[in-house]
């Protein structure tokens, strides 16, 4: 009985043996490293799920989708563009059509009243063709005269200019011929006869000059 006592006494106040403890650190640490396996393969699964959707986003006929939809973006885009330069190209004649109409209404505006007054200059122009020699006669032409130059130079302020082509070449643009006549002395194509004067308003043709032409 004694003994058994004492070898239990012995047991106990032995120091715990260095091999022991080492033993029970390797099981420690061969059961963390078997567990670390575990840790990795749950890590993985992320990367598995994220190498599917790249092989989904890499699917041929997503891709050609994708195309088709650039091709139908871009037509569009081209479409729109086409659309704003007519809109702006439009818009541009438009504003081009009323300068020239407001330009035309100033320069031209007063065409018809000049054409009016061509009558009572021709009137006044034939009234000095008939004047004698008459002192009386002669006071009547003077005012007549003065008259049709007052006509004349207030139609020039507003750019109506009177065409008086004696002795000049025919000009088809300017003259129109009444006949040809035999010009003596005149140079072929020459006018030798006005017989109605002609005008023009801001250069433009507003009444041909009546003109008789030498052969």
């Amino acid at each position: 009985m004694k003994n058994a006592e004492s070898r239990m006494s012995d047991k106990q106040d032995k120091p715990t043996d260095i091999t022991d403890v080492d033993s029970t650190e390797t099981v420690v640490e061969a059961k963390t490293e078997d567990s670390t396996p575990t840790t990795q393969s749950a890590e993985e699964q992320p990367e598995v799920v994220v190498a599917e959707l790249v092989s989904d986003e890499q699917d041929p006929l997503a891709g050609l989708d994708m195309i088709k939809q650039l091709v139908a973006a871009q037509d569009e885009i081209a479409s729109l563009k086409d659309k704003m330069l007519r809109t702006v190209a439009d818009a541009q004649n438009t504003k081009r059509r009323a300068e020239q109409d407001v330009s035309k209404a100033h320069k031209f505006g007063t065409e018809k009243f000049a054409n009016e007054m061509l009558p009572i200059i021709d009137s006044l122009g034939m009234a000095l063709q008939g004047k004698s020699d008459s002192e009386e006669n002669k006071v009547i032409s003077e005012g007549v005269e003065m008259t049709l130059q007052m006509f004349l130079n207030a139609l020039e302020k507003f750019s109506v200019v009177q065409i008086d082509p004696q002795g000049e070449v025919f000009n088809p643009e300017l003259h129109q011929a009444m006949s040809m006549v035999d010009g003596g002395e005149a140079a072929s194509n020459t006018v030798v006869a006005v017989m109605q004067k002609g005008f023009t308003i801001s250069g433009r043709l507003l009444r041909p000059a009546m003109v008789m032409v030498a052969k």
